[in-house]
């Protein structure tokens, strides 16, 4: 199963979905998890997302893409998102999960994996078995 983390630096969950300008992706199966690749959407901030917030379709457009670009993974890790971007992830099956603080991609991928192991809640036991 895939997970991407909203990030600027590639070490830690510090970005918000819509202005993300990458978003390090990493594969967790039963035996533990490895980092896969950097998905970069711009340099630094996204400001094509960023510039066309309230312009309706040009807006929902490059939202969607980026939605797109990350639909194989299952969960997507990041600061805040807005409703409608939330809305677009869930229906492509990915849950978006908000960290309250900036953490570390590593300690993230610990929790998910004991939590996976341990007392997985019911829509992760569904993502691990789907994959």
């Amino acid at each position: 199963m895939k997970i991407a983390f909203a990030t600027t630096d590639g070490v830690n969950v510090d970005e918000h979905f819509g202005r993300a300008g990458m978003f390090a992706v990493y594969e967790l199966t039963k035996g533990g998890y490895k980092f896969i690749e950097l998905r970069k959407f711009a340099d630094g901030r996204d400001i094509a997302v960023e510039e066309t917030k309230g312009m309706g379709q040009a807006h929902d457009d490059r939202v969607q893409s980026k939605v797109d670009k990350l639909a194989d993974c299952k969960i997507v890790y990041l600061m805040e998102i807005g409703g409608p971007s939330a809305a677009r992830l869930a229906r492509k099956g990915i849950m978006p999960i908000k960290v309250k603080e900036v953490v570390s991609i590593e300690e993230s991928m610990q929790k998910l994996m004991e939590t996976a192991r341990t007392s997985p809640p019911i829509w992760l036991k569904k993502a691990m078995n789907n994959t």
